[in-house]
């Protein structure tokens, strides 16, 4: 593949990660800004908390899906035989998009549907082990934002048991850091305690 169609890629993984679900469901569907509501965040889980489960659910799956169309369209066109670096190289900036959107101005979300979604397309194993660990953390604690975390910190870990590549342990490490670094505020209200629990049957 030639370095303008690795650039290409990468540039569609960006465009792709940067669509604001969240923020086009709440403002072009119910008139709201998200950004303005509860966490002001523009992932699912605010969508949830403030617009109820349908459009947080359907900000899930897009949010997940504008990581995994990428690959996935990748390997369609140029087969599954891509070089690992490429394909990661494309996911980790569908991940940065959704962390600093284009269509933003540079803001985003936390980036952890669109990053499950990355991993599904490249590491479907590792991406279902992850989800069992958020979904456990999560059933155990009712914060969805230490179950990100900790779902998180376990990627680099499964990937270092499973397959022993440095490339994907390093991915894992970064995909990691960006998940960490986004969480800073939920981090300090974990800390102090004031951390909001994620009702389900609220709405």
């Amino acid at each position: 593949m030639s370095l303008f169609l690795i650039f290409c890629w990468v540039t569609a993984g960006y465009l792709s990660g940067s669509f604001v679900w969240g923020y086009w469901i709440g403002r072009y569907v119910y008139g709201v800004d998200i950004r303005t509501k509860g966490s002001g965040n523009i992932g699912a889980t605010n969508v949830f908390r403030v617009l109820g489960p349908v459009p947080g659910i359907f900000t899930f799956i897009l949010d997940v899906l504008k990581g995994v169309f990428p690959i996935l369209l990748m390997k369609y066109i140029h087969g599954t035989n891509l070089n690992q670096l490429i394909l990661i190289s494309t996911g980790f900036a569908a991940i940065l998009g959704s962390k600093f959107s284009i269509f933003l101005k540079g803001r985003g979300g936390k980036a952890v549907n669109c990053s499950f979604g990355v991993i599904l397309a490249i590491m479907p194993i590792e991406a279902l082990i992850s989800l069992l660990l958020w979904a456990l953390v999560f059933i155990i604690t009712g914060y969805v934002s230490l179950a990100s975390m900790t779902a998180a910190t376990g990627l680099p870990v499964f990937l270092w048991l499973l397959h022993k590549d440095p490339v994907l342990i390093i991915t894992g490490v970064f995909i990691c850091a960006v998940i960490i670094m986004a969480h800073k505020e939920n981090i300090k209200r974990l800390t102090q305690g004031k951390e909001n629990k994620f009702n389900l049957w609220k709405k």
